[in-house]
C-alpha cells in the first residue's frame, strides 16, 4: 500500500480509505489485512481481472485516438478448435495492408468464447449449434446480448489416422468406433455436454481422453489410433499421409456460425476476417448461408 500510494501521489491513509469505500460500494472484500500487509481475497482476484480488462481498454482507446501516426489495426477472435478459422486468420493478415496491427486469435473453450465476446475482449466468436445444444446456447447468447450469424452447415465427420482400419470406409458409425479411444476438448469447470465441441459422442467409452489444444489432439489421433468428431473441413495440416476425415453416420447436423456483441460495431479488420472466413469455407466446398 505504501508503494502504491507513492505511485499514485496520494497519502497511504487516503489510498486505504479509497479502497475501503470501493469495497463498501461493491459489497465485496478485495483485501484481507493483517500485520504483515494485505492479501487478495478470491473476490479481490476476480475484481482485479475485470480491472485489468478496463485498463487494457483504456490503453487501446488512448493508442487509437491520441496518436497522430496511423492507427494500428485491431482484431481479436475467439474460436472453437477449427483449422479453417486459423486458415482464414492467416489470409486476413496476409491481405491486410496495415503497417502496424494487434491481432489475437484464441482457440478456447465454448463458454470462454461467449464470455470474451460479451465482455468485448473479442469482436468475433466462432461456435457451432446443433439440435442438441441449440436451446441452451441461444438462451445464453440472449442473456449476454450476443447475436449468432450462421455461416454454413455440415454433417459430422471423424478425424482418424490413415493407418486406422476404418480409414478405407466411405462412412463410419459410432459402433465402428467402439474399439478406439475417444478424444474430446476440455470445457473447464463449467464443462457441460451442451458446451462440447463434439456434436456426437459414444454413450459409453472405456477409453476417453480430454485435451485442451488442437496439436495434442492431432498427435493423439496418430500416436494412439484415437478419433474425434468435428466438421469435415481439413486443410494442409490434416491433408497428410497421417490423418484423414470420414463422414459419420448420424442424424445430427452442425450449424457453424459467428457471434458478435449486439452493442458493438465490427472493426475493418474484423470485417476483412469474416470475408476471408467465407472464402475459405467456400474453397473447402461448403455453401455460405446468406
Amino acid at each position: 500500500m505504501n508503494e502504491a500510494s507513492h505511485e499514485l501521489y496520494v497519502s497511504q491513509p487516503a489510498l486505504s480509505s479509497a479502497v475501503k469505500e470501493l469495497e463498501n460500494e461493491l459489497g465485496i472484500q478485495i483485501f484481507t489485512r493483517h500485520s504483515q500487509g494485505i492479501d487478495l481475497t478470491v473476490e479481490g482476484a476476480e475484481f482485479l481481472t475485470y480491472a485489468h480488462q478496463i485498463l487494457d481498454q483504456i490503453g487501446l482507446l488512448e493508442r487509437r485516438y491520441q496518436q497522430t501516426k496511423p492507427r494500428k489495426q485491431l482484431c481479436q477472435v475467439s474460436t472453437q478448435h477449427y483449422m479453417f478459422t486459423v486458415e482464414a486468420f492467416v489470409e486476413m493478415i496476409s491481405s491486410s495492408n496495415a503497417k502496424e496491427y494487434e491481432f489475437t486469435l484464441r482457440e478456447t473453450q465454448t463458454r470462454d468464447i461467449i464470455d470474451q465476446v460479451a465482455s468485448l475482449r473479442s469482436e468475433i466468436g466462432i461456435i457451432y449449434q446443433s439440435t442438441f445444444n441449440r436451446r441452451v446456447i441461444n438462451k445464453l447468447l440472449r442473456e449476454k446480448h450476443l447475436v449468432f450469424h450462421p455461416l454454413f452447415s455440415c454433417k459430422p465427420h471423424v478425424f482418424i489416422a490413415r493407418s486406422n482400419p476404418l480409414a478405407k470406409l466411405d462412412e463410419v458409425t459410432i459402433k465402428d468406433l467402439e474399439p478406439y479411444p475417444f478424444l474430446q476438448y476440455e470445457q473447464g469447470n463449467e464443462g457441460s455436454f451442451y458446451y462440447a465441441e463434439e456434436p456426437v459422442w459414444p454413450d459409453y467409452s472405456p477409453r476417453q481422453i480430454t485435451v485442451s489444444d488442437r496439436a495434442t489432439m492431432l498427435n493423439f489421433i496418430v500416436g494412439l489410433n484415437a478419433y474425434t468428431v468435428c466438421t469435415g473441413i481439413d486443410n494442409e495440416d490434416l491433408n497428410t499421409e497421417k490423418i484423414t476425415t470420414i463422414p459419420l453416420r448420424s442424424d445430427e447436423t452442425m450449424l457453424l456460425g459467428w457471434i458478435s456483441n449486439e452493442h458493438a460495431k465490427l472493426s475493418p479488420a474484423a470485417v476483412l476476417y469474416l470475408d476471408k472466413l467465407k472464402e475459405v469455407i467456400q474453397h473447402h466446398g461448403y455453401t455460405i448461408i446468406e
